[in-house]
């Protein structure tokens, strides 16, 4: 190669390229070894010299705050820790109670010879295990005695939740329960039944139950959709789940889409597929706050033109967890570490409020929160111009800065969340059934279970019995007229059965 001035630049260009890649590949082998031989726990390895005056003036203060409330936390720790309920606390007074009475034999002997002082009683609890049986219902006819010209008399048939079945509604309640509740796929219901009870039910036929059952939710399942979307405020994220297509030789993924509203809900939808399009029916003629991870989906259906009235009416709100993770992810930078630590003082301020539920969440949030996230912005900032874009840090300040409007958002408003927690903790009995059952058995199964899924696990964010609110909801279903549908979602159940107690 002829060397002239041309020449040397190049070179010197593709040199200082090198030595950028070679230092992310650096960064790279450094994080990968940190995961594999690190701890796992996210606990930060101590820096002896950068942050060293800074920190312990952060760690003196701290400490000042903390000895002024030490004794006062002391006092809240053993209230809560207090001593252990008795039996009677912790078991249902209203549950069933049979009392067992035994007599000495001497006094059985001779009971005439003795005088009850006392007893010493014990408690435990015990339980019956599933018990099938077999209803028959019996329609007797009748004839008037007086007039043989009058047709027979017989009572109506009641309306089955399954027409031409011999499934009730207990026996739903049942297979549901047992599905979606205890993660207990339909083939290991079939052994069961079979080789417990001696009670042949082909997973094929259970199957077909739940997808008759799930088509009469449907318009409970609507219902519950507009509380959730009427609320105002959703929490979004999606979780894969393998599905059998006919057309394909392989399980290909398909998605439950899940949509979570503290107080109100949580709501399953299925698609085969993790596209922007999926959004459409929920999101379509919404108004009101959105709260995802950094899928780009999300933005990227927002900004197409078909949704700018969407655009105006949705404000999007960002989650701290998946922030919070991507500075994890730089262990050996002290000013990484740094915004970790002040990422877990924002959650130390949202334990205080979950801990203080009469506290004003937006309030306090300004006055304890808000300073912090100076703090994070100004490191921030400073770093932005000194870290390599591709490295991960470059990274993830470039994701914090991108979303930091976004990220500040729950601020100001107190019924927001500080990250998207809530419905990922909504996914993951979803993630459970998953390792069990493995995939859905067809396209419409995800749909199925997606109905069945919102109901029940609705229940659980709000406190309620599933099996008590099925029980209600299966035996009214077969006469339930389409205009009673919005008062059966879990909520509007909860608040007529309370008014009618």
């Amino acid at each position: 190669m002829e060397f002239n001035r041309e020449n040397f630049d190049k070179l010197l260009a593709q040199n200082t390229d090198q030595q950028v890649e070679i230092r992310l590949l650096h960064e790279k082998v450094r994080y990968l070894m940190n995961k594999i031989f690190g701890r796992s726990s996210e606990k930060l390895t101590p820096d002896q010299m950068e942050l060293a005056f800074e920190e312990l003036r952060e760690m003196q203060d701290a400490l000042d705050e903390a000895e002024e409330k030490l004794e006062e936390l002391d006092e809240k720790k053993e209230s809560r820790r207090g001593k252990r309920k008795p039996l009677k606390e912790r078991i249902p007074e209203d549950l069933p109670t049979e009392r067992v009475v035994i007599v000495p034999d001497e006094v059985q002997a001779d009971p005439q010879s003795y005088k009850k002082i006392g007893e010493e009683t014990v408690e435990e609890l015990d339980v019956t295990p599933t018990q099938y049986f077999r209803r028959i219902i019996v329609r007797e006819k009748y004839i008037k005695v007086d007039d043989r010209n009058v047709a027979p008399l017989i009572a109506p048939a009641p309306k089955r939740l399954i027409p031409n079945s011999y499934a009730s509604a207990g026996l739903i309640r049942s297979i549901i329960l047992n599905k979606y509740c205890d993660h207990l796929p339909l083939y290991r219901q079939e052994m069961t039944l079979k080789y417990r009870h001696d009670i042949e039910i082909s997973r094929k036929t259970m199957g077909n139950w739940m997808y008759l059952v799930a088509d009469w939710l449907t318009l409970i399942y609507e219902a519950l959709r507009n509380e959730i979307r009427q609320s105002g405020y959703m929490q979004i994220d999606e979780t894969f789940i393998k599905y059998q297509d006919t057309e394909k030789d392989h399980c290909p993924n398909g998605y439950l889409w899940a949509y979570h509203s503290p107080g109100a809900g949580v709501l399953f939808e299925w698609f085969p597929s993790r596209a922007a399009e999926c959004l459409v029916p929920i999101l379509t003629d919404y108004e009101g706050y959105i709260q995802t991870d950094g899928y780009a989906a999300y933005p990227a259906w927002l900004n197409r033109p078909e949704h700018q009235k969407e655009k105006e009416t949705i404000i999007h709100a960002a989650c701290w967890a998946h922030t919070r993770r991507n500075f994890v992810e730089v262990p050996d930078n002290s000013n990484a570490r740094k915004v970790v630590k002040l990422i877990a003082k924002l959650y130390r301020t949202e334990t205080e409020l979950r801990n203080n539920p009469e506290l004003e969440r937006a309030a306090y949030r300004r006055k304890h929160a808000a300073p912090v996230l100076d703090k994070i912005k100004t490191i921030l900032d400073k770093e932005q111009a000194r870290q390599l874009p591709k490295s991960n840090f470059g990274k993830a300040i470039t994701y914090a800065l991108d979303r930091w409007e976004a990220l500040n958002l729950y601020l100001e408003h107190g019924t927001f969340e500080i990250d998207n927690n809530l419905v990922e903790n909504a996914i993951r009995p979803t993630a459970l059934g998953k390792k069990n059952f493995l995939f859905f058995g067809s396209p419409n199964s995800g749909q199925t279970s997606a109905v069945i899924y919102s109901l029940v696990e609705t229940c659980r964010k709000l406190g309620l019995n599933p099996a008590e609110y099925l029980k209600d909801l299966l035996d009214a279903l077969p006469t339930m007229q389409q205009s009673e549908a919005a008062n059966w979602t879990p909520a509007r159940w909860s608040t007529a059965r309370t008014q009618t107690a």
